[in-house]
């Protein structure tokens, strides 16, 4: 099968375009190569690559930035990916997307379902949900999986920020009122990776007929204090510490431009139901992405 991935650099990209190899021929593309802030670029790269499966794991991810750059948050995130799905549509090609636990506002107060209402509290969370919207509305044979708190060691995230403050700061203060599901690049990669293959030879009727928006995350919740307790229980060099002590603290004790969902887990049940797969519990996850050391 012929692939197209976009944001090849990002920290679910560059697993992407590993994983992806596997399964088929993959071309990838991400800044300055290809600016998804003009669509019309998507498209072209559409056209000309003819792809049979396109990868858009490309995305405006600054989520404060965004309060004072909506145009380009919503082009990046909104305009392109409806672009992208009208080309899949027109090449018969199927799209994949990912999306964000953020499109909720994190007021529910349980796992979140695919059929919950979405209310985003900030211009991020907003563009990632038109985006939601523009690719079904095409009508295309899309996946949409909406992922949370997606991590890598490759690039700078929760995880590398925790390693390097405890490294730095003999007291660390990590708030305990946002929940949701820690995800590890990889395994998000792999699992697409596997969705592909699972039809066999008539994987495009397949995944065609199972086009939809899925929720898709680590196994599992924590907060993030609880996150960092475990990524600093499991760093393979705790001899490099100078923390001597972890103290919880609360959202409102760090103003920032955009608001945060505080609990936003997501309820994967229905992936695992269509697709037979589920992500492994985000410790086990957080184990095996510290002892690979790059991850």
């Amino acid at each position: 099968m012929r692939i197209l991935l976009l944001g090849k650099y990002g920290q679910l990209g560059w697993e992407l375009r590993r994983a992806l190899a596997t399964v088929g021929e993959v071309t990838a593309f991400d800044y300055p190569e290809v600016d998804l802030a003009h669509p019309q670029q998507a498209r072209e790269l559409a056209r000309q690559h003819q792809p049979q499966i396109i990868v858009n794991a490309a995305a405006y991810t600054a989520v404060d930035r965004a309060e004072s750059e909506p145009e380009l948050a919503m082009s990046i995130n909104a305009h392109t990916p409806g672009a992208l799905a009208e080309e899949a549509r027109r090449l018969g090609a199927v799209l994949i997307h990912y999306s964000t636990d953020y499109v909720f506002d994190g007021r529910k107060g349980s796992e979140y379902l695919e059929s919950d209402p979405p209310n985003p509290l900030g211009v991020y969370g907003l563009s990632k949900l038109e985006g939601e919207r523009a690719i079904l509305a095409v009508g295309s044979a899309a996946l949409i999986l909406r992922t949370s708190w997606v991590y890598s060691l490759r690039r700078d995230s929760f995880v590398t920020k925790v390693l390097q403050w405890a490294r730095q700061q003999p007291v660390l203060r990590v708030v305990s009122d946002q929940v949701s599901n820690p995800t590890w690049a990889r395994m998000l990669a792999e699992i697409t990776a596997q969705i592909l293959t699972r039809g066999g030879d008539g994987w495009m009727d397949w995944l065609s007929e199972r086009r939809g928006l899925y929720h898709l995350a680590g196994s599992g919740r924590a907060s993030r204090l609880e996150w960092a307790q475990e990524i600093l229980k499991l760093d393979p060099h705790p001899e490099q510490h100078i923390v001597r002590e972890i103290q919880p603290a609360l959202t409102a004790d760090f103003p920032t431009p955009a608001q945060r969902p505080l609990f936003s887990a997501l309820n994967c049940d229905r992936f695992t139901a269509v697709f037979g797969l589920r992500l492994p519990h985000w410790r086990e996850a957080l184990r095996l992405a510290m002892e690979d050391g790059v991850g």
